[in-house]
């Protein structure tokens, strides 16, 4: 996305045309290149570091704290990783933009960034999963069982977002043919509509599980309330809290990314690049937002964080009691 002019001022009109040309240095008479950086570019790049410095801290969070080894964790720790790869991913892509400018090194940044957003999609999609299970299944969730299935999960994701991500390097591009490009050059149009299909039906089953979700919370209620003869005001506020929670994960989610997979099913490069800005610096920074849903929120994690920040912990804190919400 950058340009590379070169300086056409008079003086050096006046030099090619013959004229001023006497007691000249030969090294005057050269026209100097001008690299024009784009905002946008410049404003990906400091997103992707703010992306990775949080994310780097979700990992070290979770990696130097023993207590923090349930899959549920784990599958934050994997989220916090793919996003951090994400945001090295859009370092690298300015840096192959405006500094070395090689097909190759293009394709592998542009593989890198779709394998690291893909498996940002399927953890949260595991997350998901695994908070249904936790649900569902909550006599058997804490078996050996489960972080059996969690660490299969973990691979098949990753072996598919690193599948998706290679395609460009194997054939899956443009650079031989402009014409075929995608709004995210080099990624081609089929692989980019093969892209957002996927993301737009990962997206309807998250929904659906958080359908399943809500449906499982409001039953617990409503046996609860049963074996009581009332519900408190307490228990029905927490359900009430953890729907809203639900309610904000969903919209946050898609607001970032849906416009980003619809606009790639209609549009290419004939289409103004403002509007692949538009759509697409959102979906980015809901790797920022990742870790103030996923991880932040959570009382162990956060318990860490303040561990290791300022060494103590306010025992209001630390008595703190989990409710439906935190799930």
């Amino acid at each position: 996305m950058s340009n590379l002019l070169q300086n056409t001022s008079l003086w050096n009109w006046d030099v090619l045309e013959g004229r001023n040309t006497s007691h000249a240095p030969s090294w005057e008479l050269e026209p100097v290149p001008v690299i024009i950086i784009n905002p946008w570019d410049v404003l990906l790049c400091v997103t992707g570091t703010l992306m990775s410095c949080e994310n780097a801290v979700v990992i070290a969070l979770i990696a130097y704290t023993p207590t923090l080894r349930a899959p549920m964790f784990v599958l934050i720790g994997s989220l916090a990783f793919a996003d951090l790869l994400a945001g090295l991913g859009l370092i690298l892509n300015f840096i192959v933009t405006y500094i070395i400018d090689s097909g190759f090194v293009t394709l592998l940044s542009a593989g890198l960034l779709i394998t690291a957003f893909s498996a940002s999609v399927l953890n949260i999609l595991a997350i998901t999963v695994d908070r249904y299970l936790s649900l569902y299944n909550a006599l058997t969730y804490h078996t050996e069982r489960t972080v059996t299935f969690t660490y299969i999960t973990l691979v098949l994701l990753w072996a598919t977002s690193a599948t998706l991500g290679s395609l460009p390097v194997l054939g899956w591009n443009c650079l031989e043919d402009e014409s075929t490009c995608s709004i995210c050059r080099p990624v081609n149009k089929s692989n980019a509509a093969a892209l957002a299909v996927s993301f737009l039906l990962i997206f309807a089953l998250i929904l659906q599980l958080y359908l399943q979700i809500c449906k499982i919370a409001f039953r617990h209620a409503q046996q609860i309330a049963v074996q009581r003869q009332f519900m408190t005001a307490s228990h029905s506020s927490s359900t009430t809290k953890g729907v809203s929670t639900l309610t904000t994960i969903l919209g946050t989610f898609a607001f970032c990314w849906v416009p980003l997979a619809m606009y790639s099913l209609v549009a290419d490069t004939r289409f103004p690049v403002i509007y692949t800005y538009a759509t697409a610096l959102p979906a980015i920074c809901h790797s920022i937002i990742n870790p103030m849903i996923y991880a932040f929120r959570n009382p162990e994690i956060l318990r860490s964080l303040r561990i290791a920040c300022c060494g103590c912990m306010p025992y209001r804190f630390t008595m703190r009691p989990r409710t439906p919400s935190d799930v």
